[in-house]
Order: structure tokens, then sequence, then C-alpha cells
């Protein structure tokens, strides 16, 4: 046995378990799961498999189920659960909870009652994808999974295609191929990309590539298992000062300062704000 029972303060610990290999989970978790007064889970059966694995014993607990389609019955039970003052364990089936799975209106429910609210954290596919694609770590945004619709899919990527930092996506298997060759259209084929597939499994596999080498590899093809999508932030190309300034000066011969600035911030893909005061100076010259 590698946890012990500790004494838990009453309040709510979210619990991350492992996304694959069941070693990854955290002795603190082991040792939450061990000493929580009540037990739910988005899966209760995977969760009391892992369980068994690392030898905690539910000693006459039952593990409560709670998940998206749960509703508030569930989650009123929690809630009178930590309002007698007991300790509550939740975990997700991979990862950690909320992290494009249940516990967000539960954690807030909780914290707005004024409950105590921590995690032990651990094992997320994000981070652990973000580690193996070999994009920038320096910012990204986790964008979860994209909608099930191509027009739809791809207004959201499009939504997406400025954001100034790595894109991490979570993807079914089924849609992987159609996903991938939405995200080349709109966002460019050339845009450096990542495929990270069975995070930690035995089957792992890291592709990396362009988008539109990807969605060619992709098409028409089945995989298996879960898929973290990774894709490169968008790469303005490099714009000379002489030639900004040079298109601002045509601009203000037959516009105002704030039309001129407008214009050709919108032309280079600039903040406008510089620009603006380029202008006032040009405009004053």
């Amino acid at each position: 046995m590698n946890f012990q029972k500790v004494r838990l303060a009453a309040g709510l610990y979210f619990v991350a378990t492992p996304i694959g290999t069941a070693r990854d989970i955290t002795l603190r978790a082991l040792d939450t799961l061990a000493s929580a007064d009540v037990i739910a889970a988005e899966d209760t059966r995977s969760l009391r498999r892992l369980m068994e694995i690392h030898g905690v014993p539910l000693e006459g607990r039952r593990i409560q189920a709670y998940h998206d389609h749960s509703g508030t019955g569930a989650r009123g039970k929690i809630m009178e659960a930590l309002a007698q003052g007991h300790s509550v364990a939740y975990a997700s089936e991979a990862g950690m909870p909320l992290i494009a799975d249940p516990g967000y209106d539960l954690g807030k429910q909780a914290a707005e009652a004024g409950h105590l609210v921590t995690c032990a954290p651990g094992p997320s596919a994000v981070l652990a994808a973000l580690t193996l694609a070999g994009l920038p770590t320096d910012a990204f945004f986790f964008a979860g999974f994209l909608p099930n619709a191509s027009g739809a899919r791809r207004a959201r990527i499009e939504a997406l295609r400025d954001i100034p930092g790595t894109l991490v996506f979570y993807e079914s298997p089924k849609r992987i191929a159609g996903s991938l060759s939405d995200l080349a259209d709109v966002l460019g084929a050339d845009r450096q990309a990542a495929l990270c597939r069975e995070l930690t499994k035995k089957f792992e596999e890291v592709r990396r590539a362009t988008l539109g080498q990807l969605a060619e590899d992709y098409k028409g093809k089945t995989v298996k298992g879960e898929v973290v999508l990774l894709v490169d932030r968008s790469r303005s190309q490099s714009v000379n000062e002489s030639d900004v300034e040079e298109a601002l000066q045509k601009a203000l011969e037959t516009h105002s300062v704030r039309d001129a600035a407008d214009l050709i911030s919108e032309m280079y893909n600039l903040p406008r704000r510089p620009i603006y005061q380029k202008a006032l100076k040009l405009g004053k010259g």
C-alpha cells in the first residue's frame, strides 16, 4: 500500500486520475480517496477499478455517480454531505476534473456556499500533449472539443485564428479527419501542428507535421483512442516600417487621421494605437 489515511477537513476535494497508465496517480490523490467521508465520480466503475489496483479500500463507502447527465439531484446530495461537515472526494473519469469534464457547477455551488474547495492535482492530457508536441508553450489556449457539424466547426476555428498562443483541442477519433481538413482550410495548410494519441498508454503516438500533411495522412483513416490535437499560433509576416509609413502617408491624403490609422492597421494586421500615433505625427508634418 502506497497511501495513508489522513484527517481531511470538511470540504470538496477534486482528485486528478490517470489519463492512461494507472501508476500516474499521485500519492496525495490516493490519500484523499482513502480518507474522504464521501466519494463521487464521473464513472463509478473506472474509479472503483483504480482504487482496487492501488489497494484503496472503500470500507463501506459507496461511490456516488456525478456526471453531465446527473442533474441537480446528484449535486444536491453532495451539497448536503458538505453541509453536514463531511469531506467529499470527486474524480472525473481521467485527468483533472472540470477540464472538458464535469465538476464546474459542483465546485461553483460549493464555493458560493462557503465550503472549502481544493484539489489533489495530477495528470492532464492538455499538459502532457503540450510537453510532447514540439510547439511553443509560453502561451496556449485550450479550446476543448470542436463542434460536430463542419459549418459550426469552421466558424469556431475562424474565431480562434489569431489567438497568440498554441491551440489545444480534444478530438474524437471518428471526427479527426474532418477536423484536420477544416483546420487546414481555415488556418492554412502550412501551419505547424501535432496529433497526440493514447498518451501514457502502450500505443502512445505523436505525429508532428503541417496541418495540410496531417489532413492528408488521416483522410479516410480510422484511428483509435483519445486524441489531443495542437496547432501552432499564427505567424504574422514581418512588416517593413518604411512600407507602413509610406502607406500611411498616402492614406492621409484622402482620409482623416483616425480613418487612415484604421485602414493601415487592418491592412498590415498591426495594433491600431501605434499606427494612430504615427498618423498624428505625419498629419502635423
